[in-house]
């Protein structure tokens, strides 16, 4: 993590298109993160059922299919950007992660900083065990 932003990489042994589905298909990104209607469409509007922390409101900022994706993710309230970027490698596919835009002056920003810098690596992990059914 570096100052508001959080950056992970996670090395899947399953192909981009397998991750890639992961990332973008409602019924398989419940499995592993929260139920919510992503589309890889710029502009779509998703909400994701975050539950003790509530529905949150999303937007897909930019896509390239396949390859990456970009989202507001809790918008009026965190306004943070989540990126997923993926990259072919020999044996499967690195997955990086930004989740960046946490406004560190405010209670809940550090607080959700601090929250989800501790969550997202055991979030990814959860990917291979969803993989490992599909792919």
């Amino acid at each position: 993590m570096t100052e508001n932003t959080i950056r992970l990489e996670r090395r899947l042994p399953h192909p981009t298109a397998a991750v890639w589905a992961a990332l973008t298909t409602p019924e398989l990104l419940s499995r592993w993160w929260a139920p919510g209607d992503i589309a890889p469409t710029v502009g779509h509007r998703f909400t994701m059922d975050m539950g003790a922390w509530g529905k949150q409101q999303c937007q897909v900022l930019a896509v390239e299919p396949g390859e990456s994706i970009s989202f507001l993710f809790s918008e009026g309230q965190l306004d943070t950007t989540v990126t997923w970027r993926l990259e072919a490698v020999e044996d499967g596919t690195v997955l990086h992660l930004v989740h960046e835009g946490f406004r560190l002056d405010t209670p809940m920003g550090q607080q959700a900083f601090q929250g989800m810098g501790g969550g997202w690596p055991g979030l990814l992990s959860r990917i291979d065990g969803v993989l490992s059914g599909v792919s």
